[in-house]
């Protein structure tokens, strides 16, 4: 991809997911991650309906008229982005492939969190580490987040998502927001999830496309396998193959959903067909 249309495609990128974030996600936001308390602000004079409880009775006493405290909230918190770029990403059969989806629902998150002024980072993660940008504030910072995000090309095609967890644990020391942006097909991540989901506020967004769920009836088809390159011959006219491969899908599932939930970590599941700010927007109210 060349510099222009690259330019181009973050562009559209900005232009589609800044709107959602400000007119849709924005509040939602700031509702459901709360900072870390209320911190004194400035004092200023008492005005009808203000709180008597706040009056400041030092000030108050000095100036012979009242005054009250006035507190604000204390943010300052840091979003984490950790983003699935292995192999099946790149897998979609109707309107888009599932990365384009996850660069979407990342940049409307990463906008949401500049808008109320907090930090942002990514990890783009295999079965390694990828890359990881720290955390920062500004428009410039979610830009360059986007371009790489569109950009990357990946070295593995496969994927560890405990690594990546353990790799989180080592870089944010305090607790942060953090989306784990995948389609969670993978397994053996209980241990390290359950140690990030209790020191940071933790939800898994699963994008998947229709056609993941089960194989149809096509006869005898050769299938690449896009995480190991592994090239087969699958009879898809056997039912028990059919059956097989629905069992299997299913229990990836249920693994990344009753992991997640016993770790007290939140679940999104979203499909590329489907309407992902429905998804992000019923997640946010149900948790504000």
């Amino acid at each position: 991809m060349d510099t222009k249309e690259l330019l181009k495609k973050v562009r559209k990128i900005e232009i589609k997911t800044r709107r959602l974030s400000d007119h849709i996600f924005g509040g939602e936001y700031h509702s459901t991650f709360k900072g870390r308390g209320m911190t004194f602000s400035e004092v200023r004079q008492y005005q009808f309906g203000d709180d008597v409880r706040n009056i400041d009775w030092n000030v108050t006493a000095r100036y012979n008229e009242p005054y009250i405290k006035v507190f604000e909230e204390e943010r300052e918190l840091t979003m984490m982005l950790m983003v699935d770029v292995s192999g099946s990403e790149l897998f979609g059969t109707n309107t888009q492939f599932k990365n384009e989806t996850i660069t979407e629902i990342s940049a409307t998150l990463a906008f949401s969190a500049m808008q109320n002024n907090d930090k942002v980072g990514l990890i783009l993660f295999s079965d390694e580490i990828e890359l990881f940008i720290p955390p920062k504030k500004g428009k410039s910072h979610v830009l360059r987040i986007i371009r790489e995000l569109l950009e990357h090309k990946p070295k593995s095609t496969k994927t560890d998502v405990s690594q990546a967890l353990r790799f989180l644990s080592s870089v944010m020391k305090k607790k942060a927001i953090v989306f784990i942006l995948s389609d969670f097909i993978a397994d053996e991540y209980e241990q390290t999830l359950k140690i990030s989901a209790k020191k940071h506020d933790l939800t898994g967004i699963r994008i998947y496309d229709k056609r993941e769920e089960e194989i149809p009836n096509l006869g005898i088809v050769q299938m690449l396998d896009s995480e190991t390159g592994e090239s087969m011959l699958v009879n898809t006219g056997s039912k028990k193959v059919r059956n097989n491969y629905a069992k299997f899908y299913r229990n990836k599932v249920n693994y990344f959903q009753e992991l997640f939930s016993r770790s007290g970590a939140g679940t999104i599941n979203t499909r590329v067909d489907e309407s992902y700010v429905k998804k992000l927007l019923g997640y946010f109210k149900r948790r504000g």
